[in-house]
């Protein structure tokens, strides 16, 4: 399993990936970093690899290049990882059907801070089993909470957040569902 971050060789390939998206939709930098809320300089360093690619900043420039998440990490196999305020991410698996792309992620959501992520693009949703702990999750206006066992699934375009509820290490899955377009 591979950490993103400043140093690691993952962070290079990412942000090598991202300027390849971003040019071949003919969106400068500026205007990217505009659109995703991120400050240029953090746009830049992310796309020279000097950077650390926080989840929250990796989704907010993804859902503006209109891809998911998994289109600039590394391929499955070597099972990427990236860090947000509280959660970790490790991406599973990526497949496709006819209507959708669906990425599959292990989620480690550590007690104390919350994260609240930017909003993907219209129609995707995202849906969570909890395997340890309890976990308050979705829209940042009306988050749903789940102990072991529990499943939770929003519309994942608006802000939502993700948060341990108590002293225990929340472990879940996550399935993003990206409808295509």
């Amino acid at each position: 399993m591979t950490t993103v971050g400043a140093s690691d060789p993952g962070a290079a390939a990412i942000g090598q990936r991202v300027r390849v998206l971003r040019e071949e939709r003919g969106i400068s930098l500026s205007a990217l970093a505009r659109l995703a809320g991120v400050g240029k300089a953090t746009l830049s360093g992310l796309e020279n690899g000097t950077r650390n690619p926080t989840l929250e900043t990796l989704y907010a420039v993804t859902a503006q290049l209109g891809v998911p998440l998994g289109a600039v990490l590394a391929g499955p196999a070597s099972a990427p990882s990236v860090r947000g305020a509280a959660v970790r991410a490790t991406l599973l698996e990526v497949f496709t059907e006819a209507g959708a792309t669906y990425e599959l992620y292990r989620l480690r959501v550590a007690p104390g801070a919350g994260q609240v992520s930017p909003a993907h693009r219209a129609g995707v949703t995202e849906h969570v089993t909890v395997f340890t702990g309890v976990l308050r999750a979705g829209p940042v206006d009306a988050p749903l909470t789940a102990a072991t066992g529990g499943h939770l699934r929003w519309t994942s375009d608006v802000p939502h957040c993700y948060a341990a509820v108590g002293d225990e290490e929340v472990t879940a899955s996550l399935l993003l569902r990206y409808p295509r377009e």
